[in-house]
Protein backbone atom coordinates (compact mmCIF):
# COMPACT_ATOMS: atom_id res chain seq x y z
CA UNK A 1 0.00 0.00 0.00
CA UNK A 2 1.40 3.40 -0.94
CA UNK A 3 2.59 5.75 1.78
CA UNK A 4 0.44 8.85 2.18
CA UNK A 5 0.56 12.17 3.94
CA UNK A 6 -2.20 14.34 5.29
CA UNK A 7 -0.53 17.76 5.20
CA UNK A 8 -0.84 18.39 1.48
CA UNK A 9 -3.89 19.44 -0.47
CA UNK A 10 -4.96 16.89 -3.06
CA UNK A 11 -4.00 17.56 -6.66
CA UNK A 12 -6.85 18.14 -9.06
CA UNK A 13 -7.35 17.54 -12.77
CA UNK A 14 -7.12 21.31 -13.21
CA UNK A 15 -3.72 21.26 -11.53
CA UNK A 16 -2.70 18.50 -13.92
CA UNK A 17 -3.70 20.65 -16.88
CA UNK A 18 -1.18 23.26 -15.70
CA UNK A 19 1.59 20.72 -15.26
CA UNK A 20 2.68 20.95 -18.87
CA UNK A 21 3.85 24.46 -18.03
CA UNK A 22 7.48 24.62 -16.94
CA UNK A 23 7.84 23.39 -13.40
CA UNK A 24 9.77 21.40 -10.81
CA UNK A 25 12.03 19.55 -13.26
CA UNK A 26 13.51 22.85 -14.44
CA UNK A 27 14.60 23.61 -10.89
CA UNK A 28 16.23 20.19 -10.55
CA UNK A 29 17.84 20.63 -14.00
CA UNK A 30 19.97 23.47 -12.64
CA UNK A 31 22.12 20.78 -11.00
CA UNK A 32 23.04 19.61 -14.49
CA UNK A 33 24.42 22.97 -15.68
CA UNK A 34 26.33 24.15 -12.63
CA UNK A 35 29.96 25.41 -12.51
CA UNK A 36 31.22 21.84 -12.04
CA UNK A 37 29.72 20.95 -15.41
CA UNK A 38 31.35 24.01 -16.96
CA UNK A 39 34.79 22.96 -15.71
CA UNK A 40 34.42 19.32 -16.82
CA UNK A 41 32.88 19.99 -20.23
CA UNK A 42 35.27 22.75 -21.25
CA UNK A 43 38.25 20.62 -20.23
CA UNK A 44 36.93 17.68 -22.26
CA UNK A 45 36.44 19.74 -25.40
CA UNK A 46 39.69 21.71 -25.12
CA UNK A 47 41.85 18.63 -24.48
CA UNK A 48 40.16 15.92 -26.54
CA UNK A 49 37.94 17.69 -29.05
CA UNK A 50 34.71 15.87 -29.84
CA UNK A 51 35.86 12.51 -28.45
CA UNK A 52 33.58 12.50 -25.36
CA UNK A 53 30.33 13.86 -26.82
CA UNK A 54 28.85 10.39 -26.30
CA UNK A 55 29.45 10.62 -22.56
CA UNK A 56 27.19 13.68 -22.26
CA UNK A 57 24.48 12.09 -24.40
CA UNK A 58 24.51 8.92 -22.29
CA UNK A 59 24.65 10.85 -19.02
CA UNK A 60 21.70 13.00 -20.04
CA UNK A 61 19.64 9.95 -21.02
CA UNK A 62 20.30 8.39 -17.61
CA UNK A 63 19.51 11.70 -15.91
CA UNK A 64 16.07 11.79 -17.55
CA UNK A 65 15.28 8.36 -16.13
CA UNK A 66 16.62 9.15 -12.65
CA UNK A 67 14.86 12.50 -12.28
CA UNK A 68 11.60 11.00 -13.52
CA UNK A 69 11.92 8.26 -10.89
CA UNK A 70 12.49 10.85 -8.19
CA UNK A 71 9.50 12.96 -9.23
CA UNK A 72 7.32 9.85 -9.51
CA UNK A 73 8.26 8.81 -5.98
CA UNK A 74 7.11 12.16 -4.57
CA UNK A 75 3.84 12.18 -6.52
CA UNK A 76 2.95 8.54 -5.83
CA UNK A 77 3.65 8.60 -2.09
CA UNK A 78 3.26 12.23 -1.04
CA UNK A 79 6.72 11.99 0.56
CA UNK A 80 10.18 13.04 -0.51
CA UNK A 81 13.01 10.52 -0.76
CA UNK A 82 14.64 11.81 2.47
CA UNK A 83 11.30 11.58 4.30
CA UNK A 84 10.76 7.97 3.27
CA UNK A 85 14.30 7.03 4.27
CA UNK A 86 13.86 8.90 7.55
CA UNK A 87 10.82 6.75 8.35
CA UNK A 88 12.45 3.46 7.37
CA UNK A 89 15.89 3.83 9.00
CA UNK A 90 16.69 3.43 12.68
CA UNK A 91 17.94 6.41 14.64
CA UNK A 92 21.68 5.70 14.32
CA UNK A 93 21.50 4.76 10.64
CA UNK A 94 19.31 7.77 9.91
CA UNK A 95 21.78 10.15 11.51
CA UNK A 96 24.74 8.52 9.75
CA UNK A 97 22.89 8.73 6.47
CA UNK A 98 22.17 12.40 7.10
CA UNK A 99 25.85 13.13 7.74
CA UNK A 100 26.93 11.83 4.32
CA UNK A 101 23.99 13.51 2.58
CA UNK A 102 24.75 16.81 4.33
CA UNK A 103 28.41 16.59 3.30
CA UNK A 104 27.58 16.14 -0.38
CA UNK A 105 24.96 18.90 -0.22
CA UNK A 106 27.55 21.18 1.37
CA UNK A 107 30.14 20.28 -1.26
CA UNK A 108 27.62 21.10 -3.96
CA UNK A 109 26.78 24.44 -2.43
CA UNK A 110 30.44 25.30 -1.98
CA UNK A 111 31.20 24.61 -5.64
CA UNK A 112 28.33 26.80 -6.82
CA UNK A 113 29.41 29.78 -4.71
CA UNK A 114 32.95 29.43 -6.01
CA UNK A 115 31.72 29.32 -9.60
CA UNK A 116 29.64 32.45 -9.11
CA UNK A 117 32.57 34.25 -7.49
CA UNK A 118 34.79 33.36 -10.45
CA UNK A 119 32.16 34.80 -12.80
CA UNK A 120 32.05 38.11 -10.88
CA UNK A 121 35.84 38.21 -10.99
CA UNK A 122 35.80 37.73 -14.76
CA UNK A 123 33.09 40.34 -15.30
CA UNK A 124 34.11 43.04 -12.84
CA UNK A 125 37.50 42.07 -11.46
CA UNK A 126 36.10 41.62 -7.96
CA UNK A 127 38.25 39.69 -5.47
CA UNK A 128 36.98 36.13 -5.12
CA UNK A 129 35.96 36.42 -1.43
CA UNK A 130 33.94 39.57 -2.21
CA UNK A 131 32.30 37.78 -5.12
CA UNK A 132 31.43 34.87 -2.83
CA UNK A 133 29.69 37.22 -0.39
CA UNK A 134 27.72 38.84 -3.22
CA UNK A 135 26.63 35.44 -4.56
CA UNK A 136 25.54 34.45 -1.05
CA UNK A 137 23.45 37.60 -0.63
CA UNK A 138 21.92 37.28 -4.10
CA UNK A 139 20.99 33.65 -3.44
CA UNK A 140 19.33 34.69 -0.17
CA UNK A 141 17.12 37.09 -2.11
CA UNK A 142 16.22 34.31 -4.52
CA UNK A 143 15.48 31.91 -1.68
CA UNK A 144 13.03 34.38 -0.12
CA UNK A 145 10.66 33.44 -2.94
CA UNK A 146 10.62 29.86 -1.66
CA UNK A 147 10.59 30.92 1.99
CA UNK A 148 7.43 32.90 1.29
CA UNK A 149 5.81 29.71 -0.02
CA UNK A 150 5.75 30.98 -3.57
CA UNK A 151 7.16 27.92 -5.30
CA UNK A 152 5.87 28.98 -8.72
CA UNK A 153 7.70 32.31 -8.42
CA UNK A 154 10.86 30.47 -7.38
CA UNK A 155 10.51 28.15 -10.36
CA UNK A 156 10.05 31.06 -12.75
CA UNK A 157 13.10 32.84 -11.35
CA UNK A 158 15.18 29.69 -11.79
CA UNK A 159 13.78 29.25 -15.30
CA UNK A 160 14.91 32.76 -16.25
CA UNK A 161 18.40 32.00 -14.95
CA UNK A 162 18.39 28.71 -16.86
CA UNK A 163 17.60 30.66 -20.01
CA UNK A 164 20.52 33.01 -19.33
CA UNK A 165 22.80 29.99 -18.83
CA UNK A 166 21.65 28.53 -22.15
CA UNK A 167 22.33 31.77 -24.04
CA UNK A 168 25.68 32.19 -22.30
CA UNK A 169 27.05 28.83 -23.39
CA UNK A 170 25.28 28.31 -26.73
CA UNK A 171 25.88 31.73 -28.29
CA UNK A 172 29.54 31.02 -29.09
CA UNK A 173 28.53 28.18 -31.39
CA UNK A 174 26.87 30.64 -33.74
CA UNK A 175 30.12 32.58 -34.08
CA UNK A 176 32.29 29.50 -34.65
CA UNK A 177 30.09 26.49 -35.49
CA UNK A 178 31.51 23.04 -34.71
CA UNK A 179 32.40 20.54 -37.40
CA UNK A 180 29.25 18.48 -37.89
CA UNK A 181 31.06 15.34 -39.02
CA UNK A 182 33.45 15.37 -36.07
CA UNK A 183 30.61 16.03 -33.65
CA UNK A 184 28.66 13.05 -35.00
CA UNK A 185 31.79 10.89 -34.78
CA UNK A 186 31.93 11.84 -31.10
CA UNK A 187 28.73 9.85 -30.55
CA UNK A 188 30.70 6.59 -30.96
CA UNK A 189 31.69 5.36 -27.46
CA UNK A 190 35.47 5.14 -27.09
CA UNK A 191 38.37 6.29 -24.94
CA UNK A 192 41.93 7.32 -25.71
CA UNK A 193 43.98 6.61 -22.62
CA UNK A 194 43.52 6.91 -18.88
CA UNK A 195 43.01 10.67 -18.97
CA UNK A 196 39.86 10.33 -21.08
CA UNK A 197 38.45 7.70 -18.70
CA UNK A 198 39.09 10.02 -15.77
CA UNK A 199 37.51 12.95 -17.57
CA UNK A 200 34.48 10.92 -18.65
CA UNK A 201 33.89 9.82 -15.07
CA UNK A 202 34.25 13.42 -13.94
CA UNK A 203 31.73 14.58 -16.55
CA UNK A 204 29.27 11.94 -15.39
CA UNK A 205 29.89 12.84 -11.74
CA UNK A 206 29.18 16.48 -12.55
CA UNK A 207 25.95 15.50 -14.32
CA UNK A 208 24.14 13.08 -11.99
CA UNK A 209 24.20 14.77 -8.59
CA UNK A 210 22.86 13.37 -5.30
CA UNK A 211 21.15 16.58 -4.17
CA UNK A 212 19.06 16.70 -7.37
CA UNK A 213 17.86 13.15 -6.71
CA UNK A 214 16.81 14.02 -3.15
CA UNK A 215 15.26 17.34 -4.15
CA UNK A 216 13.11 16.47 -7.14
CA UNK A 217 10.82 14.19 -5.13
CA UNK A 218 10.09 17.11 -2.81
CA UNK A 219 9.67 19.64 -5.63
CA UNK A 220 7.08 17.53 -7.45
CA UNK A 221 5.21 16.74 -4.23
CA UNK A 222 5.23 20.35 -3.01
CA UNK A 223 3.91 21.68 -6.31
CA UNK A 224 1.03 19.23 -6.72
CA UNK A 225 0.45 17.73 -3.29
CA UNK A 226 -0.79 14.18 -2.79
CA UNK A 227 -4.09 13.03 -4.26
CA UNK A 228 -5.94 10.05 -2.76
CA UNK A 229 -7.35 9.41 -6.25
CA UNK A 230 -5.10 6.94 -8.14
CA UNK A 231 -6.38 8.24 -11.48
CA UNK A 232 -5.26 11.79 -10.67
CA UNK A 233 -1.86 10.53 -9.52
CA UNK A 234 -1.51 8.58 -12.75
CA UNK A 235 -2.26 11.67 -14.85
CA UNK A 236 0.20 13.74 -12.84
CA UNK A 237 2.94 11.15 -13.21
CA UNK A 238 2.37 10.79 -16.94
CA UNK A 239 2.44 14.54 -17.45
CA UNK A 240 5.60 14.80 -15.34
CA UNK A 241 7.43 12.95 -18.10
CA UNK A 242 7.06 16.03 -20.32
CA UNK A 243 8.35 18.31 -17.57
CA UNK A 244 11.40 16.10 -16.99
CA UNK A 245 12.09 15.49 -20.68
CA UNK A 246 11.88 19.19 -21.53
CA UNK A 247 14.07 20.30 -18.62
CA UNK A 248 16.76 17.67 -19.12
CA UNK A 249 16.76 18.18 -22.89
CA UNK A 250 17.58 21.85 -22.33
CA UNK A 251 20.26 20.98 -19.78
CA UNK A 252 21.72 18.39 -22.16
CA UNK A 253 21.86 20.88 -25.02
CA UNK A 254 23.70 23.37 -22.81
CA UNK A 255 26.22 20.76 -21.64
CA UNK A 256 26.91 19.53 -25.16
CA UNK A 257 27.20 23.14 -26.35
CA UNK A 258 29.94 23.75 -23.75
CA UNK A 259 31.93 20.79 -25.04
CA UNK A 260 31.38 21.69 -28.71
CA UNK A 261 32.39 25.30 -28.03
CA UNK A 262 35.64 24.16 -26.43
CA UNK A 263 36.29 21.59 -29.18
CA UNK A 264 35.77 24.11 -31.98
CA UNK A 265 37.40 27.17 -30.42
CA UNK A 266 39.74 26.08 -27.60
CA UNK A 267 41.36 22.84 -28.84
CA UNK A 268 45.04 22.86 -27.98
CA UNK A 269 44.98 26.34 -26.47
CA UNK A 270 47.19 26.68 -23.39
CA UNK A 271 45.60 27.54 -20.04
CA UNK A 272 42.13 26.14 -20.73
CA UNK A 273 42.43 23.78 -17.76
CA UNK A 274 40.90 26.54 -15.61
CA UNK A 275 37.63 28.42 -16.05
CA UNK A 276 39.48 31.75 -16.10
CA UNK A 277 41.83 30.43 -18.78
CA UNK A 278 38.93 29.09 -20.83
CA UNK A 279 37.19 32.45 -20.58
CA UNK A 280 40.32 34.23 -21.78
CA UNK A 281 40.63 31.81 -24.68
CA UNK A 282 36.95 32.23 -25.62
CA UNK A 283 37.34 36.00 -25.54
CA UNK A 284 40.49 35.83 -27.69
CA UNK A 285 39.00 33.40 -30.21
CA UNK A 286 35.43 34.66 -30.48
CA UNK A 287 35.61 38.28 -29.31
CA UNK A 288 34.92 40.21 -26.10
CA UNK A 289 31.14 40.16 -26.56
CA UNK A 290 31.04 36.36 -26.50
CA UNK A 291 33.44 36.40 -23.55
CA UNK A 292 31.05 38.62 -21.59
CA UNK A 293 28.04 36.46 -22.47
CA UNK A 294 30.03 33.38 -21.41
CA UNK A 295 30.83 34.94 -18.02
CA UNK A 296 27.20 36.01 -17.55
CA UNK A 297 26.13 32.40 -18.22
CA UNK A 298 28.61 31.23 -15.57
CA UNK A 299 27.28 33.82 -13.11
CA UNK A 300 23.68 32.69 -13.67
CA UNK A 301 24.82 29.08 -13.26
CA UNK A 302 26.47 29.79 -9.90
CA UNK A 303 23.58 31.87 -8.57
CA UNK A 304 20.82 29.47 -9.59
CA UNK A 305 22.64 26.31 -8.55
CA UNK A 306 23.66 27.60 -5.11
CA UNK A 307 20.04 28.56 -4.40
CA UNK A 308 18.82 25.13 -5.48
CA UNK A 309 21.63 23.45 -3.52
CA UNK A 310 20.65 25.26 -0.34
CA UNK A 311 17.01 24.26 -0.87
CA UNK A 312 18.11 20.64 -1.35
CA UNK A 313 20.09 20.71 1.90
CA UNK A 314 17.01 21.91 3.79
CA UNK A 315 14.96 19.11 2.21
CA UNK A 316 17.52 16.52 3.29
CA UNK A 317 17.70 17.77 6.88
CA UNK A 318 13.94 18.08 7.23
CA UNK A 319 13.29 14.61 5.85
CA UNK A 320 15.98 12.69 7.72
CA UNK A 321 16.19 14.55 11.04
CA UNK A 322 12.75 16.19 11.11
CA UNK A 323 14.63 19.40 11.89
CA UNK A 324 13.88 22.51 9.91
CA UNK A 325 15.85 25.73 10.05
CA UNK A 326 15.00 28.81 7.98
CA UNK A 327 16.44 28.67 4.47
CA UNK A 328 18.17 32.01 4.93
CA UNK A 329 19.85 30.83 8.14
CA UNK A 330 21.07 27.75 6.32
CA UNK A 331 22.34 29.94 3.50
CA UNK A 332 24.53 31.90 5.92
CA UNK A 333 25.91 28.74 7.55
CA UNK A 334 26.73 26.93 4.29
CA UNK A 335 28.33 30.05 2.81
CA UNK A 336 31.18 29.98 5.33
CA UNK A 337 33.22 27.02 3.90
CA UNK A 338 33.17 28.51 0.40
CA UNK A 339 34.36 31.89 1.70
CA UNK A 340 37.18 30.21 3.63
CA UNK A 341 38.38 28.44 0.47
CA UNK A 342 38.16 31.61 -1.59
CA UNK A 343 40.03 33.62 1.06
CA UNK A 344 42.73 30.94 1.34
CA UNK A 345 43.66 31.46 -2.30
CA UNK A 346 42.99 27.88 -3.43
CA UNK A 347 42.71 27.70 -7.23
CA UNK A 348 38.93 27.82 -7.89
CA UNK A 349 38.86 25.28 -10.72
CA UNK A 350 40.82 22.79 -8.59
CA UNK A 351 38.31 23.28 -5.78
CA UNK A 352 35.48 22.61 -8.24
CA UNK A 353 37.09 19.40 -9.50
CA UNK A 354 37.72 18.12 -5.99
CA UNK A 355 34.13 18.90 -5.02
CA UNK A 356 32.95 16.68 -7.89
CA UNK A 357 35.07 13.82 -6.54
CA UNK A 358 33.47 14.28 -3.11
CA UNK A 359 30.02 14.28 -4.68
CA UNK A 360 30.82 10.95 -6.32
CA UNK A 361 30.89 9.31 -2.89
CA UNK A 362 27.28 10.33 -2.29
CA UNK A 363 25.73 9.16 -5.55
CA UNK A 364 25.16 5.49 -4.56
CA UNK A 365 23.50 6.54 -1.28
CA UNK A 366 20.87 8.53 -3.18
CA UNK A 367 20.50 6.53 -6.38
CA UNK A 368 20.30 2.96 -5.10
CA UNK A 369 17.54 3.65 -2.50
CA UNK A 370 15.57 5.55 -5.17
CA UNK A 371 15.62 2.63 -7.61
CA UNK A 372 14.79 0.17 -4.84
CA UNK A 373 11.85 2.21 -3.51
CA UNK A 374 10.25 2.88 -6.91
CA UNK A 375 10.36 -0.88 -7.55
CA UNK A 376 8.45 -1.80 -4.36
CA UNK A 377 4.70 -2.25 -4.66
CA UNK A 378 4.16 -1.63 -0.93
CA UNK A 379 5.63 1.86 -1.44
CA UNK A 380 4.41 2.81 -4.94
CA UNK A 381 1.16 0.84 -5.23
CA UNK A 382 -0.04 0.79 -8.84
CA UNK A 383 2.79 3.13 -9.81
CA UNK A 384 5.49 0.52 -9.19
CA UNK A 385 8.16 0.41 -11.89
CA UNK A 386 7.54 -1.94 -14.77
CA UNK A 387 10.17 -4.60 -15.46
CA UNK A 388 11.75 -2.68 -18.39
CA UNK A 389 11.95 0.41 -16.19
CA UNK A 390 13.53 -1.59 -13.38
CA UNK A 391 16.14 -2.98 -15.77
CA UNK A 392 16.88 0.47 -17.16
CA UNK A 393 17.08 1.94 -13.66
CA UNK A 394 19.47 -0.67 -12.29
CA UNK A 395 21.59 -0.57 -15.45
CA UNK A 396 21.92 3.20 -15.14
CA UNK A 397 22.67 2.97 -11.43
CA UNK A 398 25.36 0.35 -12.02
CA UNK A 399 27.06 2.35 -14.76
CA UNK A 400 27.00 5.55 -12.74
CA UNK A 401 28.35 3.92 -9.58
CA UNK A 402 31.09 2.07 -11.47
CA UNK A 403 32.24 5.14 -13.38
CA UNK A 404 32.25 7.25 -10.25
CA UNK A 405 34.33 4.62 -8.47
CA UNK A 406 36.73 4.83 -11.42
CA UNK A 407 36.80 8.62 -10.99
CA UNK A 408 37.66 8.31 -7.31
CA UNK A 409 40.38 5.69 -7.84
CA UNK A 410 42.00 7.44 -10.79
CA UNK A 411 41.92 10.79 -9.06
CA UNK A 412 43.77 9.45 -6.02
CA UNK A 413 46.23 7.54 -8.23
CA UNK A 414 46.86 10.70 -10.21
CA UNK A 415 47.57 12.64 -7.01
CA UNK A 416 49.89 9.92 -5.66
Amino acid sequence: MAVTTLNKKPATPRAWSRLLLLGPAFVAAIAYVDPGNVAANLTAGANFGYLLVWVLVAANAMAVLIQYQSAKLGLATGLSLPEILGRRLGTKRRRAYWVQAEIVAGATDMAEVIGGAVALNLLFGLPLPVGGVIIGIASMLLLTLQSNRSQRSFELAILVLLGVIAVGFVSGLFVNPPDAGSALAGLVPRFEGTDTVLLAASMLGATVMPHAIYLHSALARDRHGFSPDPAVRTRLIRATRFDVAGALLLAGVVNIAMLLLAASSLRGVEGTDTIAGAHAAVTSALGPAIGVVFAIGLLASGLASTSVGCYAGATIMGGLLKVRIPLLTRRVITLIPALIILAAGIEPTLALVLSQVLLSFGIPFALIPLIRLTGKREIMGIHTDSMPLKIAGWTSATLIVVLNCVLIVLTFLDQA
